[in-house]
């Protein structure tokens, strides 16, 4: 029989479970000590920061209190301004188109054959002006025709006169019939009808002889004209032979915002009630820059276009000096009124927090103190403080995002006196010492 299947198999022992549990053990007090650590270390750091800095409240304004915003701690460096007083116009801004104030095409008023033309393109013209020549022949025996016809029946009416008086007479003798009394002077008024028909005849030729001189029916500038000599002319001609166009006056056509309508129209029933000239206008170039024309506000549409939310107006222009020309964009500037003493201030000196718009008002201990206002119209550069502040107290225009209510401040002219006297005391202890120190001994000769 085979020993090795009579001998037992022997197989090694399980490991030792203690020294396991116990690096386990170990392991866990370590990392519980490193949390333990960090958290102790984040503690500190968050209730250690000094006050003003990363981990300060809010102040008034909505902004945090930067390094040097809090009470106690450093000065920080600001601008100031002072409120001053002025009178401020408010304007309405807008963009126009200039329009002509009236605009005419030149039609002939009778058929006939263009025969001359009396006006250059582009020439300004005057009404009444005499611009082209129509041939006037066939209507000049038009009202020669009239004239005959006219005359012919005056002699015919003379004559039935002459004969209603022979009538009368012999009436008085009781020697002809009252009927054909009462005939012949019934002859008369019909005669006379006539003569009243001819002279109106007469009258229309003269006038169509007279159309026969195309005159300008406005004054303006006269554009390109649309027909050459010996064309036939008619008054149905769509394009006429040319068209003048009004310079002077001239108006610019702009649109109101709604919102603004109400005051406008209380300033229009202010100037009719008063027979007042104001409410300016200003017609400024593309950058804004130079200034056009000067007029004056010229009426109000009746209705909201509902699709801008603006109403249409118009003011006028005398434009003497033609810078205006018709469909010309232009910026316009209406004046609407002029606000009287008003506080002032920059634009940077405004700020606006959660309790509204407020300044940081600079006092006399070098402190600033947060003032709630009222703001009002604004210009490019300065705006209206309606309530809040009075004129010349100072406010904070730059720095003003490191600041709270109480910061202390310093103007950019001002001298640090505490840095100064730390230089100061630190230079006289350095010459002090040096002239207490005894002196260096001379250098041993060499051998």
């Amino acid at each position: 029989m085979d020993s090795t299947l009579l001998s037992p198999k022997i197989t090694p022992p399980p490991a030792p479970l203690k020294k396991s549990k116990r690096s386990k053990v170990i392991g866990g007090v370590i990392a519980m000590a490193a949390m333990a650590g960090l958290g102790y270390l984040a503690w500190h750091l968050t209730h250690q920061a000094p006050a003003g800095g990363p981990g300060a409240q809010q102040g008034p304004g909505g902004g945090r209190g930067g390094p040097g915003g809090g009470r106690g701690g450093p000065a920080t460096t600001v601008g100031v301004a002072t409120a001053t007083e002025a009178d401020i116009p408010v304007v309405i801004d807008a963009l126009g188109t200039v329009t002509a104030a009236a605009t005419a095409t030149v039609r002939a008023q009778v058929s006939g054959v263009l025969q001359k033309i009396h006006f250059s393109e582009g020439q300004l013209v005057k009404a009444g002006q005499l611009l082209a020549t129509i041939d006037a022949r066939p209507f000049e025996m038009a009202l020669l025709q009239a004239q005959g016809t006219r005359q012919r029946d005056e002699a015919q009416v003379e004559s039935a006169r002459v004969m209603l008086t022979r009538y009368q007479t012999l009436l008085t003798q009781d020697s002809i019939a009252r009927q054909d009394v009462d005939t012949q002077a019934a002859l008369v008024k019909q005669l006379e009808g006539t003569i009243m028909t001819d002279r109106a005849a007469e009258g229309v030729a003269k006038i169509n002889l007279g159309y026969t001189q195309v005159k300008a029916p406005i004054s303006g500038r006269v554009g390109l004209r649309t027909v050459d000599i010996g064309n036939l002319v008619a008054s149905g001609d769509a394009t006429g032979i040319a068209v003048i166009t009004q310079l002077a006056p001239i108006d610019v056509e702009f649109a109101v915002p709604q919102d603004r309508v109400p005051e406008l129209q209380a300033r229009i029933g202010v100037k009719e009630s008063s027979n007042d000239d104001f409410l300016p206008a200003i017609a400024l170039d593309r950058t804004r820059t130079d200034k056009l024309a000067a007029g004056r506000f010229q009426a109000l549409d009746n209705q909201v276009d509902v699709q801008t939310g603006t109403v249409r107006a118009k003011a006028r222009f005398a434009n003497n000096d033609g810078k205006l020309f018709p469909s010309q964009f232009v910026n316009l500037r209406l004046e609407v009124r002029t606000i009287k003493n008003a506080v002032m201030v920059p634009v940077t000196a405004l700020r606006h927090g959660t309790a509204g718009d407020f300044v940081y008002v600079l006092k006399s201990d070098k402190t600033v103190s947060t003032r709630v206002v009222t703001r009002g119209q604004a210009t490019v550069d300065k705006i209206q403080i309606v309530s809040g502040l009075k004129v010349g107290e100072q406010v904070i225009t730059e720095g003003a995002d490191r600041l709270k209510d109480g910061a202390k401040v310093t103007l950019p002219g001002d001298r640090p006196a505490a840095a100064g006297a730390k230089g100061e005391r630190g230079g006289r202890k350095q010459r002090e010492a040096g002239a207490a120190a005894p002196a260096a001994p001379a250098a041993a000769p060499a051998r």
